[in-house]
């Protein structure tokens, strides 16, 4: 699975705005809504401020499914 995609299933359980997490990394929400669809692949940076801002484990989103 992309990591946008789980990226977005995180963001809809956890009842957290998209809006949010895009005024926390200062990624614009039209670049925010392609990463979470799967459009758009999710670059370095913007994952490890995705995380950062979540306040989860570089780990939580990876595709071995661990998530420390």
């Amino acid at each position: 699975m992309l990591f946008g995609i789980k990226i977005k299933t995180y963001l809809d359980d956890n009842g957290i705005r998209y809006t949010h997490v895009s005024e926390k990394t200062g990624i614009p929400m039209d670049i925010l809504s392609l990463l979470l669809t799967g459009k758009r692949k999710v670059e370095a940076t913007e994952y490890f401020a995705i995380c950062n801002a979540l306040n989860v484990p570089l780990t939580k989103f990876a595709d071995d499914g661990v998530s420390a």
